[in-house]
């Protein structure tokens, strides 16, 4: 996300150098010193390189994914309750993932919350794990249902956050 985020605001100066690129070669606007024209030939082979660059570019450019619903769970009781809950911070199905924490992956200290959660939803990241705090808003206040203490994490360009957070029984 971090690298969508630096590509954003680095586009302006990126599109206006390109723009200015493609007026040179072009021919429309001289360079700004003479003795530095590139040959024909480095010309027109620059040309042979610009779209094999911007191809590359847009193959590699990562792209957001989206949580689903599957349909694994169309059939369970809990289903529309869980489609239910809200946090402050939103709706905690609708673009997060929920997960149930284990008892060691979670503490209360003073009526705050920490979860330790993946740095990020990278697969490969998976077992890198870190403590964030849970936003008072965050925490869902109704009774838990499930039972279990779960977490909805979203990961975005400053890093892991947490849209609901559900303490469990909380008997």
């Amino acid at each position: 996300m971090t690298l969508l985020f630096g590509a954003i605001v680095a586009l302006p100066a990126v599109v206006t150098a390109l723009a200015a690129w493609l007026d040179i070669c072009a021919g429309k606007v001289d360079w700004p010193c003479v003795d530095e024209r590139p040959s024909t030939a480095v010309a027109a082979w620059s040309w042979l390189v610009l779209p094999v660059v911007i191809v590359l570019a847009l193959l590699l450019w990562p792209l957001p994914s989206q949580a689903r619903d599957d349909g694994r769970y169309a059939n369970s009781a809990l289903k529309p309750w869980f489609d239910s809950l809200r946090s402050g911070k939103g709706p905690c199905c609708s673009d997060a993932d929920g997960y149930a924490l284990s008892d060691v992956d979670w503490e209360s200290s003073g009526g705050h919350y920490r979860v330790r959660i993946p740095v990020s939803n990278d697969p490969a990241d998976k077992a890198v794990m870190t403590w964030v705090d849970v936003p008072d808003d965050a925490v869902i206040t109704e009774p838990n249902r499930a039972g279990k203490t779960m977490v909805w994490p979203i990961w975005g360009y400053q890093g892991p956050g947490i849209r609901c957070f559900m303490p469990g029984s909380m008997t």
